[in-house]
C-alpha cells in the first residue's frame, strides 16, 4: 500500500506538457490600394514582424500567443497587411521554474508558427495575392538574443 502512495506521489510529480487549444485569436488583412494595386506588375517587397507573449492563467495553464505581421509594398505603396495572432493554451505542471520561461518563449511558439504561417498564406491568397510562404523561425535563438540584450542593458551604466 506504502509502494502505491509513492508511485502515485513520483507519478504527480512527473512534468508535464500538453495542447489544450490552439487558436486564431485575431485576424485581419487590409488592402488599402486596391483596385488599382492589382493591375502592378513589380514584386512587392515583404516585411515580416514578429511578436509573442505568454501569460499564466491559472496554476499550471498559461496562454501563449504570437502576433505575425506581414505587410507588402510595391514602391511605396501598401499591397496589403495581414496581421495573425495565433494562441494557444499550455498545460505546464511540474517544471523547474528556470525552465519555463524557454518552454513558453521557445517550445510554445515553435508549435503555433505553423498555424499562424497557414492563417497569412491563406488570407493572403484570399486577398487576390501570390500565397506569402514564411520562412521557418528559429524562436531558440531569437530567445538567447533578448536574454543576451536584456543582460547588456543590465549591465550598462544609466
Amino acid at each position: 500500500m506504502a509502494q502505491d502512495s509513492q508511485n502515485q506521489t513520483e507519478q504527480n510529480a512527473a512534468p508535464i506538457f500538453s495542447i489544450e487549444k490552439l487558436y486564431v485569436h485575431d485576424a485581419s488583412i487590409e488592402v488599402p490600394n486596391a483596385p488599382a494595386i492589382f493591375t502592378e506588375r513589380a514584386t512587392p517587397q515583404i516585411n515580416v514582424e514578429l511578436g509573442n507573449s505568454a501569460q499564466q492563467i491559472e496554476e499550471g495553464i498559461f496562454n501563449v500567443s504570437i502576433k505575425v505581421t506581414v505587410t507588402a509594398k510595391i514602391e511605396d505603396k501598401t499591397a496589403f497587411l495581414v496581421e495573425v495572432t495565433q494562441s494557444g493554451i499550455f498545460a505546464i505542471r511540474n517544471v523547474p521554474q528556470e525552465n519555463m520561461e524557454p518552454i513558453l518563449a521557445v517550445a510554445c511558439p515553435n508549435i503555433l508558427f505553423p498555424y499562424a504561417r497557414e492563417a497569412i498564406s491563406d488570407m493572403v491568397t484570399r486577398a487576390g495575392f501570390m500565397p506569402v510562404l514564411l520562412n521557418p523561425i528559429n524562436f531558440e535563438a531569437l530567445y538567447l538574443q533578448q536574454q543576451q540584450q536584456a543582460a547588456q542593458a543590465a549591465g550598462a551604466p544609466n
